[in-house]
């Protein structure tokens, strides 16, 4: 069967795009001129122009391609995308053409359950202090392979999600794996699968370097990393309360980007840290990552209110639930549900100390609230209807103060197009509700 490496390979060919979203669009401006002919098929084509139906006559057209490029939220285990290639059309994917054709050595493929969105950021801020250029890609930014993109030059800074690394088989020059937990098993089917695949970037051809957290969940998957293997213990010096960030995964995330640039410029780690140290104040951490975003003064309590809201799966809202460890929370949960483990999740809350309230939203919310249930019958819950109720709900419980903290724990599609809408309207409802006099600076992570 016939298998591209690199976008030359399309040239005169008839090629397929399944998925027709952000990565779908661009490849298909990357073929302009360059493929013989475009398919644009998409499970739900909405209203662009010439997308059809997957199951209104889109996979038979699929079928007549000499190569489809699929979309990373399209599983690759999927009924339909095995029997594309049972019948002989490859299957690829526009990432790993872009990995085949650029200079690998200026890339950084970061992945990992939790941390990578902030990880990326690290080491693009990190590479600008000590005088370097780069571009931050992938999820956190553009598409590498979107034409209007140049990398051509400069370190290529590349966010890299579950669903694209089981596409990849070619590696980046260096790999960051920041977490590893479990998420997206509608997509992935198991946990073993979900970690297998994650950690498939450090497997993939080519020479490459690895960094991962010098931690127990690591160690104890050694067997299962490829490339030049390093292990990078916590940084220990506060830098990251210097950048703005909160919680004691972001020290694992600092000391990752700083071991990072170090072997990438071939500069000490020293030199990088106090480089970064001197333009802490300048660093912009991503929104929806433990974000301030207003704090109220009610008979003498301080009430906190913080938007998580790109916390999506289990492990990073246990991380969020950590860092306000000795303060009452209220916290907004749930969304939909994509059939991962609510346990640990559930542990978290029935292992609380303080004052908390759980308020839960879509499935996945229902699923969180019956396992906490199992464990603590007393802990206080509530299934809301909307995010207005969520705060209103949440504020009149913590009476004494404390934090109204969104955490999801799951993504938003049941009810939002993305994080971003979900934390957007949970911004809105709080400067709705406490009004513009306490809004204030931002505290990330």
């Amino acid at each position: 069967m016939f298998r591209p490496t690199g976008f030359a390979d399309l040239a005169g060919r008839r090629v397929g795009i399944f998925g027709y979203g952000v990565e779908g669009h661009a490849a298909a401006r990357r073929l302009e001129g360059v493929a013989q002919s475009l398919v644009l098929v998409d499970d739900a084509p909405g209203i662009d122009p010439g997308v059809l139906a997957s199951a209104e006559g889109g996979l038979d057209a699929l079928l007549t391609c000499d190569v489809v490029l699929k979309s990373p939220g399209i599983p690759r285990r999927r009924a339909d995308v095995l029997d594309l290639e049972f019948r002989g059309v490859a299957v690829a994917s526009a990432l790993n053409l872009w990995l085949h054709d650029v200079d690998r050595s200026r890339v950084v493929g970061i992945t990992g359950t939790k941390g990578k969105s902030t990880t990326t950021a690290l080491v693009s801020f990190f590479l600008h202090c000590v005088g370097e250029r780069a571009l931050r890609l992938g999820n956190i930014g553009q598409p590498p392979y979107d034409p209007s993109v140049d990398t051509s030059q400069d370190w290529l800074v590349l966010e890299v999600s579950s669903f694209q690394c089981v596409d990849v088989d070619v590696a980046p020059g260096m790999v960051v794996v920041t977490s590893l937990g479990a998420d997206h098993l509608d997509w992935h089917g198991t946990v073993e699968e979900y970690r297998d695949d994650k950690l498939s970037l450090t497997r993939a051809w080519g020479e490459h370097v690895t960094l991962v957290p010098a931690n127990a969940t690591f160690h104890g998957v050694a067997d299962q990393l490829g490339g030049e293997l390093t292990f990078v213990e916590p940084d220990a010096t506060h830098l990251a309360a210097s950048l703005g960030l909160m919680g004691a995964h972001s020290n694992s995330n600092v000391a990752l980007a700083l071991r990072c640039v170090a072997m990438l410029t071939g500069r000490d780690v020293e030199i990088v840290r106090e480089r970064v140290r001197e333009r802490a104040s300048t660093f912009e951490p991503l929104r929806g990552r433990l974000t301030l975003v207003a704090s109220e003064e009610r008979q003498g309590a301080l009430l906190r209110y913080v938007d998580d809201g790109l916390a999506t799966s289990v492990l990073p809202t246990v991380a969020a639930l950590e860092v306000f460890a000795d303060d009452p929370v209220a916290l907004i949960a749930g969304g939909y549900d994509r059939g991962v483990d609510y346990i640990p999740l559930a542990l978290a809350l029935a292992n609380r100390v303080p004052a908390t309230v759980l308020l839960t939203m879509g499935d996945a919310g229902t699923r969180i609230g019956e396992d906490l249930h199992q464990l603590r019958p007393d802990l206080v819950q509530l299934a809301v209807a909307t995010m207005h109720d969520a705060v209103l709900v949440a504020r009149r419980s913590l009476a004494a103060g404390g934090v109204v903290l969104l955490s999801p724990a799951a993504p938003s599609f049941d009810r939002y197009r993305n994080w971003e809408e979900r934390s957007d309207d949970f911004v809105a409802v709080v400067r709705a509700i406490v009004g513009p006099q306490s809004l204030g600076g931002d505290s990330n992570s």
